[in-house]
């Protein structure tokens, strides 16, 4: 086995190839290997620079738990997420902020559940966890940011049926507006 193959153990471990390809499509969970997040299943990673790549891991979990959409693979709501770390680079209160807030909400998880909220396996139970810090300036200011990071990728619109904006097709006047066959 090559040095650039063996497994390392312990925290901030990192990936080897062989334990990735063994994780392969069967792989439901997203992975971190040290500054990054891989999700073997959807084949896709997600270089973390600022936050803690485990607390991105939470936020991804949180964004899909607050915008619950099943036919949304999980790298949707990771480029919604991606801007916090950024930010998190650029103003340290952010980053505290963030951090902080997903201490927060396992140590309500540990509480209830004895798991970090990314173990707790039911999306109801994690939705009850939410509700305890919903009022809080964390909880909102991460499901407003998403509104736009996650709602703003074209690459969704099409899942949602969206065709996008109608000026530069001509206006929605000839392209169905006035079909009232559904009367």
């Amino acid at each position: 086995m090559r040095q650039s193959e063996r497994a390392s153990t312990g925290p901030g471990a990192r990936l080897d190839r062989r334990e990735f390809l063994k994780a392969g499509a069967a792989a439901a969970a997203i992975a971190v290997s040290g500054s990054a997040l891989i999700h073997a299943g959807e084949a896709w990673g997600l270089e973390v620079r600022t936050l803690q790549p485990a607390t991105v891991r939470t936020l991804i979990l949180m964004a899909r738990d607050i915008y619950p959409h099943d036919r949304l693979a999980d790298k949707y709501y990771a480029i919604a997420i991606k801007p916090w770390d950024i930010k998190a680079a650029q103003d340290a209160a952010t980053r505290t902020m963030l951090e902080d807030g997903v201490a927060t909400l396992d140590g309500f998880a540990k509480a209830r559940h004895r798991q970090p909220y990314v173990d707790v396996a039911w999306e109801a139970d994690r939705v009850v966890l939410l509700r305890h810090i919903q009022d809080g300036a964390f909880f909102e200011t991460v499901r407003s940011g998403l509104i736009v990071s996650l709602y703003n990728q074209h690459e969704i619109w099409p899942l949602f049926g969206y065709e996008g904006e109608s000026a530069a097709k001509g206006g929605y006047i000839h392209r169905g507006f006035n079909d009232l066959e559904w009367l």
